[in-house]
């Protein structure tokens, strides 16, 4: 494995990947992304196709997340737990392979501590920015009926529910920055992409995955691929979008019971 090249903010490292490791930068890609969103996005295309093959229109349809694994209170915790500690493998597996001996290890991602301040107050500014249009998105799909109802957190009520939700939203945080920008902008970086085709592929990606829940969640999922990868190359630091993703994710997954009684046209079906 060649030396890592600490991340400076505002740049990429520097690409130094030799034409002979091109091809297994290419096929550690393709390994990383089928063991995870890669994966995913295949899954949700597929899953779209057989949403618009239903007679029933896709706002009448609905998209289920963080949804009950068991009938028995035990066994769904387990389950969930289980599946949020899985889905981080691949997030592990990534930070081995940018791992630097030199600290801070995973400078070339952009996440250590050496700035909290600056990185919640960016996280909070992003997640204002994308998380309001973002509802908007999602109302002004099902009006079109381009999009499908989501149940964002339909776990019946138990002591460890909202402790669930919330270590589902920084599996999806961790999972989806760490993996589609952090990882991604660097090993595309190595095969010698420009700035920009990188910040639309990984955006495609990142909507790619969503579809599931219909052609609106791809749009806007798209434009908030655009503006973390924006941000990214911009500081070079994936530790703010980590943060903004979980409490975007947190307030979704925790508040949608009361969004979905108090707004019912909107959030319920």
């Amino acid at each position: 494995m060649r030396p890592a090249t600490p991340a400076l903010p505002g740049r990429f490292p520097a690409s130094s990947a030799e034409p002979s490791s091109r091809g297994r930068i290419r096929a550690e890609i393709l390994i990383v992304l089928g063991l995870s969103l890669g994966a995913s996005a295949v899954y949700s295309i597929v899953s779209l196709v057989n949403s618009l093959t239903r007679t029933a229109p896709l706002s009448s349809q609905t998209a289920t997340l963080n949804g009950s694994l068991s009938s028995r209170p035990v066994f769904d915790l387990i389950y969930q737990f289980l599946a949020i500690f899985f889905d981080l493998v691949p997030v592990a597996l990534v930070c081995f392979l940018l791992w630097s001996a030199a600290r801070p290890h995973l400078a070339r991602l952009g996440l250590d501590f050496r700035r909290p301040g600056r990185d919640i107050l960016i996280a909070l500014g992003l997640a204002l920015v994308v998380g309001i249009p973002g509802i908007g998105v999602y109302v002004a799909s099902r009006a079109l009926g381009i999009g499908l109802t989501v149940s964002a957190s339909p776990l019946d009520t138990y002591w460890w529910t909202v402790p669930i939700l919330v270590l589902s939203a920084l599996r999806a945080g961790l999972q989806e920055e760490v993996i589609v920008v952090g990882y991604l902008f660097d090993r595309l970086r190595d095969l010698g992409w420009k700035t920009w085709p990188i910040i639309l592929v990984a955006a495609a990606l990142r909507g790619s995955y969503h579809l599931y829940q219909g052609f609106g969640a791809f749009v806007g999922n798209f434009a908030l691929g655009i503006i973390f990868g924006w941000m990214y190359t911009r500081y070079g630091r994936v530790l703010p979008l980590i943060i903004a993703h979980f409490i975007i994710d947190t307030a979704v997954f925790v508040g949608y019971p009361w969004a979905a009684t108090t707004f019912p046209g909107v959030f319920g079906r």
